[in-house]
């Protein structure tokens, strides 16, 4: 049995808030497909497992309860792939730290595009699961410990502010 949620991990922004399309645009943006999972069953390449997002290839796979962090997280792994290495992923992303600190990044760049979300939502959503940055907090990285994450986007002609 799952363990139960803290009371910060409830109040953290569920997939289902948002307007499906909205979340599909902006993924398909990039190449991805993002699939709707049914109530209750598995979400498809889940490194963490339930209720957290999944990836095989181009493809984001969330359920209503997935948290919106979560699915922009896994999408932004996807993103920051070169496409022959994007077509192999299946369920983990990679292992790469900076791999891991631009998508975490990018994520909170990307939250600015979806309506009712936005960066400061993302990262006290990030902080309320349990992200962990030496600073203390997701805003703190962000601001003042990203650089190396924000070169590896703009290296790459992603979005990095």
């Amino acid at each position: 049995m799952d363990a139960p949620l803290t009371d910060a991990e409830a109040s953290v922004m569920r997939v289902g808030r948002l307007p499906f399309a909205d979340a599909a645009s902006l993924l398909a943006g990039y190449g991805l497909v993002l699939h709707h999972v049914d109530p209750g069953a598995p979400i498809p390449g889940s490194f963490w497992g339930e209720p957290e997002a999944g990836v095989i290839a181009h493809n984001v796979y969330v359920r209503d309860d997935t948290p919106v962090h979560s699915m922009l997280h896994e999408a932004c792994h996807l993103i920051v792939l070169p496409d022959e290495r994007r077509a192999q992923v299946h369920t983990d992303a990679t292992d790469s730290v900076i791999e891991e600190d631009a998508t975490c990044c990018l994520q909170i760049i990307l939250a600015d595009a979806l309506p009712g979300v936005g960066r400061e939502r993302l990262m006290a959503d990030m902080d309320a699961w349990g992200y962990t940055y030496r600073l203390g907090s997701t805003q703190a990285w962000f601001e003042h410990d990203a650089d190396d994450a924000r070169a590896f986007l703009q290296q790459r002609g992603l979005p990095f502010r």
